[in-house]
């Protein structure tokens, strides 16, 4: 029945989000001393796990969208009614259960993949808390919820310690937009868009309450679950704007927004008082230019080129950002070229996986996992505490350097089925005189000579041999 109802809904894979979420953007580098050595550290960690979860997960639909009524082209609903759907959507919290909820496992499984850090769906856009707010009752842990009994029912917390005791970093996921609360979308109007459905420039006193609301829950986050590593806001469309910048909206020729308007919910001030409870916190407002996005996230894409700035892509492991029936999740070979890409870019990879109504990953989810873990625990000195260093890639080449310049790394990824070359030709870069080259996991030196503007390195035959068909391999040079 689940699947029946999931065919009938299309996912969406890729969002058109306003703003979007431009990795062009002016960066603004953070002033605050404790953020810079955060960011530093968090750029050392390069690897990430997403989880998108909440009781939308059991209609295997794209969390949120389908109850805004400006993304129905894409993001079709299984009723014509939109009424009825959204009260059915709503209802949704009354059957979520999810039983077998096992954070320990997942954290297991992300540590032993060698992803360092996570960040979770505290609360999406349709303003349903995965975490024990007391500012609503729309939540988990709401009596409505059959799982609130359940001695796990504040997910968010349970995540955050079981990751946190694995040693990763743990980051909140909260959406500025709240579709659910009465002070954004207020019912004595309709919802024709994602913004503030009524003026708000006409009902300030509206508007400072759900910015209250807004702190409240975020300030709950930063003080009742632990160490925080990073506050990820998404809803960029919800910002301080001038008049100015308005108008630039309204008169846009894309333009098919009902209520651009400023939505100012104060991130100066918010952002100052979570960093009293957590100290160094990074804070990233997605696609909001400005010093309150310590680091660019472009969405579900690789960009083409090196970014001069701190950047995220995050991106969907299988299926969709939330739980699809029937998902089909990349293989460890596309994680581990898809993460050497990033990271020789200059980038971090958050790779999403959307849980079950259950409270369970898909075995292939897993599998994905354990075949990169198996790479990552081999070469991940290739990987972690590098950073981008020309000439960055060339072809099925990539390189990476450590920080303090003591080792280069050329990754050779091997597309499926390919057999390790007898010789690497290394264009654009030559090492210095009495380096030595080895191949990370071969004992042994690898020999080399100087070819035009680059080097050629030949490959031991015992090596081809030994390694059989890796996903890649990587060349130390020291």
């Amino acid at each position: 029945m689940k699947k029946a109802i999931a065919s009938l809904i299309m996912i969406c894979v890729t969002i058109y989000v306003f703003p979007q979420h431009d990795y062009h953007s002016k960066y603004y580098p953070p002033t605050d001393p404790l953020v810079q050595k955060k960011l530093e550290q968090w750029q050392d960690l390069k690897f990430g796990l997403l989880m998108h979860w909440g009781r939308y997960s059991q209609k295997g639909i794209v969390e949120s969208w389908s109850i805004c009524a400006e993304d129905e082209d894409w993001c079709r609903r299984d009723m014509d009614d939109y009424t009825a759907y959204k009260k059915s959507y709503e209802n949704l919290q009354r059957t979520f259960n999810p039983v077998k909820f096992d954070p320990g496992k997942w954290a297991e499984a992300a540590a032993d993949a060698g992803m360092k850090y996570v960040v979770f769906t505290t609360k999406h856009h349709d303003g349903f808390c995965m975490f024990d707010s007391k500012y609503t009752d729309y939540k988990i842990t709401g009596a409505k919820t059959p799982f609130h009994a359940n001695p796990k029912s504040n997910v968010a917390k349970e995540i955050f310690n079981s990751f946190r005791a694995k040693g990763l970093w743990t980051g909140a996921y909260f959406s500025k937009p709240d579709w659910h609360s009465e002070y954004y979308w207020w019912p004595n109007f309709a919802t024709p868009d994602r913004n503030a459905n009524y003026s708000i420039s006409k009902y300030p006193e509206r508007w400072e309450n759900f910015v209250q609301f807004t702190h409240n829950q975020i300030m709950e986050l930063m003080t009742d679950y632990g160490p925080m590593d990073i506050l990820w806001l998404d809803g960029g469309w919800v910002q301080k704007m001038t008049q100015d910048e308005v108008n630039a909206y309204v008169h846009s020729p894309n333009y098919k927004f009902m209520h651009i308007q400023n939505q100012d919910i104060r991130m100066d001030e918010l952002a100052a008082k979570a960093r009293v409870k957590q100290p160094g916190l990074i804070v990233v407002d997605r696609a909001v230019e400005g010093p309150n996005q310590n680091y660019l996230t472009p969405e579900n894409t690789v960009p083409k080129e090196m970014l001069p700035y701190p950047w995220e892509s995050c991106m969907i492991l299988g299926g969709g950002w939330s739980y699809s029936f029937d998902a089909k999740y990349m293989s460890g070979r596309k994680v581990i070229h898809l993460l050497t890409d990033i990271v020789a870019k200059g980038g971090n990879l958050l790779l999403n996986i959307g849980p079950s109504p259950e409270g369970t990953w898909d075995e292939g989810a897993y599998q994905a996992l354990a075949e990169t873990g198996s790479w990552m625990k081999v070469n991940g000195e290739a990987i972690y505490g590098t950073r981008k260093v020309a000439p960055y890639y060339d072809g099925p080449l990539y390189h990476t350097e450590k920080k303090d310049g003591s080792a280069r790394y050329l990754i050779y990824c091997l597309k499926e089925g390919e057999s390790i070359p007898p010789e690497v030709a290394v264009r654009g870069y030559v090492p210095k005189a009495g380096a030595t080259i080895d191949i990370i996991g071969f004992k042994g030196s690898v020999r080399y000579q100087k070819s035009g503007d680059g080097i050629l390195v030949r490959l031991p035959g015992s090596f081809s041999q030994k390694a059989g068909l890796p996903f890649a391999f990587v060349l130390r040079i020291r």
